[in-house]
């Protein structure tokens, strides 16, 4: 499986070709832009876009996808912001989402890249038909203009009741989405349901996938093979997708642990 990784292993700091040439020397044949304003100012297109994008450019390396922002402020909505939700019922929230998001989706004028990672609303968020409708018509709204930029959107399961494995294939089904896929969340999976149940319902959707353990409690970003998944299990089910996705790390900071060095080992267990 093509190997990858997310920059949200550096999500506190500010991005820079450093960075990315680190992952590089860690293994990372394609990398995920999370698209937090302090990490990547996407709206600052002549200087930080520019940089990174030299660096694509330079490297060889693909940018295969972006993770759609979740605040639209630069300390990732500590300073009291309202998160970036597509499936508000507030209309003007709503479009202020889609605006923000529409900011990201134009990093593709620069830098390449196929999938744009979406939530369907926020953390623990209950369901309701109306958010439901909601978000299905900001997924239209983000489709029409990720199209012509050469992207698609990819619904993600996070652990809320719009995002269920069930209520994702629901939500494509109904709004004829035909090219709206799915990034599977192992770690997401793992603290909903299990993995292999999780699997089963959107193995013909997967086009991605984010790669991190927990230990079924929180959704703690951690190393594989620091929490309670079953990896053995895991990989053999992703080897078996329809779509064979790329093996994507999403992995939170540890100060004690070298990203760097701890990649290759991580990836070659998880192949071996």
């Amino acid at each position: 499986m093509h190997r990858a990784i997310s920059t949200y292993v550096y999500v506190k700091e500010r991005l820079h070709p450093g960075l990315l040439d680190g992952l590089v020397r860690g293994g990372a044949q394609a990398i995920e832009i999370f698209a937090a304003r302090q990490h990547l100012d996407y709206a600052n297109r002549k200087q930080h876009v520019r940089e990174i994008a030299d660096w694509f450019r330079g490297s060889g390396i693909s940018l295969t996808s972006v993770h759609s922002p979740m605040h639209a402020d630069y300390e990732s909505g500590r300073g009291g912001s309202p998160p970036v939700n597509v499936a508000s019922t507030d209309r003007a929230h709503r479009i202020e989402a889609m605006d923000e998001i529409k900011r990201a989706l134009e990093l593709a004028e620069q830098i390449p890249f196929r999938f744009l990672v979406q939530h369907l609303g926020t953390g623990g968020e209950s369901f309701d038909d109306r958010k439901f409708e909601a978000a299905m018509t900001s997924v239209e709204h983000l489709r029409a203009f990720a199209k012509p930029l050469g992207v698609s959107i990819l619904l993600e399961n996070i652990p809320n009741e719009l995002s269920t494995p069930d209520k994702l294939v629901e939500f494509i089904h109904t709004s004829h989405f035909e090219d709206v896929g799915i990034c599977f969340d192992v770690g997401h999976a793992h603290i909903m349901s299990n993995v292999p149940e999780a699997f089963e319902i959107l193995k013909s959707y997967i086009r991605s996938t984010h790669i991190h353990d927990n230990a079924g409690d929180r959704d703690s970003h951690l190393w594989p093979g620091k929490g309670s998944i079953d990896w053995k299990q895991t990989m053999e089910l992703l080897r078996s997708a329809p779509h064979t996705p790329p093996l994507l790390l999403e992995i939170e900071a540890d100060d004690k642990i070298n990203p760097i060095e701890k990649m290759g080992e991580t990836f070659n267990k998880l192949d071996s």
